[in-house]
């Protein structure tokens, strides 16, 4: 590996343009070799505005790079990440790797596979406030239940959203969208989900409940069809010790991601994974995919990276 990492970016829409380009184009660790798009004239357009070049093909791109940034819908996401931990590269993922549980953990057996590096970003465990707040809570321990709101208003009637024009998103809803950053806060205070369940509510909106290996009990509303007036982001916790809430993020998504890119190169130097990995991003998978069969059918949930979606009770 060079001196900073030479990272790619695959992906050219409103995510990419927003917070992947600008805070790779910043980053004082990084080279920001460029960027490939299935549109190649958005490409040119993004890299051209971070002073970078375009490639026509993903295997350009990782011919040039020790890693690569993934900014795409997560089906598209799975296999470009898969190509490109087998060609050696260090991955910088995007929430959900995938909404299938082949295709997740195809991406964690990849990355296993080669030896590489890999860091799924979640803007609320990357936060500078949120991610101290998980890191007190999680060693504070005794807590018997929590529950959170992820409530959006990408697909309300007065959105003027740029993601509103998402198909991925108005296809798999906010169960896929915005259900991972409620995970990626419950899952590493309360532990592992044991048992999953889902229950449909207006629109998109989904009520799930979790118990956790920790035996506490948790729940979480997602949504991305909530009034504008009712949107928002909490999460509570309750326990011996009284309760404490999640605090208002301080800094936009580009802070968060910079502090992705630090765990990226933290992982790459020193060898050691992150707790965030793909095989996080692969249970992460297998619990949504559960809550999603929940909606048809019961069973009982496996442990991390067993089964296909983990059965439900």
């Amino acid at each position: 590996m060079t001196t900073t990492l030479r990272i790619g970016l695959l992906g050219t829409g409103p995510w990419a343009q927003r917070v992947h380009a600008p805070a790779l184009a910043a980053h004082p660790g990084v080279t920001f070799t460029g960027v490939w798009g299935r549109r190649p004239e958005a490409a040119e357009a993004l890299a051209a505005s971070h002073g970078t070049r375009p490639y026509a093909t993903p295997a350009d791109l990782f011919a040039d790079t020790d890693a690569l940034a993934i900014a795409l819908p997560p089906a598209v996401q799975a296999d470009l990440a898969v190509r490109a931990a087998e060609a050696g590269r260090h991955l910088l993922l995007d929430k959900p790797v995938a909404t299938s549980v082949p295709e997740a953990r195809a991406v964690a057996d990849a990355a296993d596979r080669a030896g590489v590096a890999s860091v799924v970003f979640f803007t609320a465990r990357f936060g500078a406030a949120e991610g101290e707040w998980i890191d007190r809570a999680a060693a504070a321990g005794g807590w018997f239940t929590a529950h959170a709101d992820w409530l959006g208003s990408v697909f309300a009637a007065d959105s003027d959203s740029p993601y509103a024009a998402s198909p991925w998103r108005r296809e798999k809803g906010a169960l896929w969208d915005v259900g991972p950053h409620a995970l990626s806060l419950l899952l590493p205070i309360l532990g592992d989900a044991e048992q999953v369940t889902a229950a449909r509510g207006p629109g998109d909106t989904v009520l799930l409940t979790l118990r956790h290996t920790s035996g506490a009990a948790s729940s979480a509303t997602v949504s991305l069809t909530a009034p504008s007036a009712a949107s928002g982001v909490s999460v509570t916790l309750y326990g011996s010790s009284g309760t404490t809430s999640l605090p208002r993020r301080q800094d936009g998504p580009e802070v968060a991601y910079a502090r992705a890119v630090d765990a990226l190169l933290t992982a790459v130097r020193s060898g050691e994974r992150h707790p965030c990995d793909a095989r996080f991003g692969l249970r992460v998978t297998e619990v949504l995919a559960a809550a999603e069969a929940s909606f048809e059918g019961a069973g009982r949930s496996g442990g991390p990276g067993r089964g296909d979606a983990p059965p439900l009770t």
